[in-house]
Parts: C-alpha cells; structure tokens; sequence
C-alpha cells in the first residue's frame, strides 16, 4: 500500500471538496432561484464534465494551463511555477471534473423545498443569498451531505484528468488511482488488489453514511 499516494489523495479530496462546496451552493441556488435565460446555458456547463471523457477536459487544462496560453503564462509568472503537473493543478482540474457532483444534489435539493415558503420569503424582501443561507441549505442538508460525500468519493477515484494533467510524480501528483493503474501494469496483481480494497471500502462507507442518515434522524425524532 502506497500510503504516500494515499494521503495525497485524501488531501486532494479534502480540499476539492471545500472548494467545490463554497462554489456549488451560489450555483445551485442560483439556479433554482433565477428566471435568467442564460440558465440552460449554466446547467449544460456544470453538467458538461459527466459526460465528457476525462481525457478531453484533461489535455484541454494541460493545455489552458501551459506555457503556451497567456493565462497559463500568467499564473507561472504569479505562482513562480505552472500549474500543469502540480497539486495545485490537480486542486483546479479535480473541481472542474466533480462539479455536477456537488451542484446537482444540491439542484435536485433545493428544488425540493416547497414553493410557498421561498416566494413567502421573497415578499418579505429576503435577498436570493439570504434566501439560499437561511431556508434552501437548512431545508436540503442531506443534499449538502451527499454533494460533499459524492465530491470527495469521486475525486477520491479520479484518473484520466489527474493522468493527463498532473503525471506521476510521487508526493506531489500521484494519486491511488494512478498507483493502481502501476502496480495492474506491473502484474502486481496482490498490491493492486489492496489498493483497490481500500478505495472500494471508502465508497462504500461514504455512500452507507449517506443512505443512513435520514433513518438516524428518524430515530432521533421518534
């Protein structure tokens, strides 16, 4: 077990998932809250990334964030090094490719709660943010759950985006994903098998957290 990898991709994770919930929730709620009509345009943009191949976004970040772009030239002028191959760069590649991942639970959460009480707060003149801070995230906090255990699982697995865009380099790029494709390439078939166990049951007990909480709650109550 590569316990280097490990950590690296549960600070990876840890951090992709902050990220990705401090910007989910303005989407989200923009979304649900808005009449704009540049809103199918938002949502076919945040949900781009599930049905893109990893790959695609990967060699397009690789590229963006290169010394070839002006931008890619301006933050390795700010940073002192590019982003391509570093953490940093897997921080901005891994929030771009999990971002329906934690935008759409909570789509799918806000939209629950009912009409009536968010255009009663609106006649009250509440704000849209205050409207998503103060009714839509305590009403839909199992979607604010599952939208950061879904980010951290599915960074936690990623591959074709950390591949392209941040390599193999130990202690700074190479995730579990990475170092179960080496030791499968390798024919280390028992390393492998360890590797993948550890993430197989990380999964699943994100996922049991996520479809008990509901019944610990009830419990509660009851």
């Amino acid at each position: 077990m590569d316990w280097q990898a490990f950590a690296l991709t549960l600070k990876l994770a840890s951090a992709t998932t902050a990220i990705l919930l401090a910007l989910a929730v303005p989407v989200a709620g923009w979304l649900v809250l808005s009449r704009s009509k540049l809103r199918p345009i938002v949502e076919a943009i945040t949900g781009l990334p599930l049905i893109l191949p990893p790959t695609v976004l990967g060699f397009y970040l690789l590229v963006l964030l290169g010394p070839r772009t002006g931008l890619g030239r301006l933050v390795t002028s700010l940073l002192g090094h590019p982003l391509a191959f570093s953490f940093a760069g897997l921080v901005v590649g891994s929030v771009i490719y999990s971002l329906p991942f934690a935008v759409q639970p909570l789509v799918a959460g806000f939209s629950a709660v009912e009409v009536d009480l968010v255009d009663a707060a609106r006649l009250l003149g509440a704000s849209p943010s205050r409207i998503v801070g103060t009714l839509l995230i305590p009403l839909a906090s199992r979607s604010l759950l599952t939208a950061a255990i879904l980010s951290f699982l599915h960074t936690m697995g990623e591959f074709g985006v950390v591949l392209m865009l941040g390599g193999d380099i130990p202690g700074a790029t190479r995730t579990l994903s990475i170092v179960l494709y080496n030791q499968v390439e390798n024919f280390d078939y028992p390393a492998a098998n360890r590797t993948a166990l550890v993430l197989l049951l990380l999964c699943l007990a994100a996922l049991a957290l996520v479809y008990a909480r509901p019944r610990l709650l009830e419990g509660r109550r009851g």
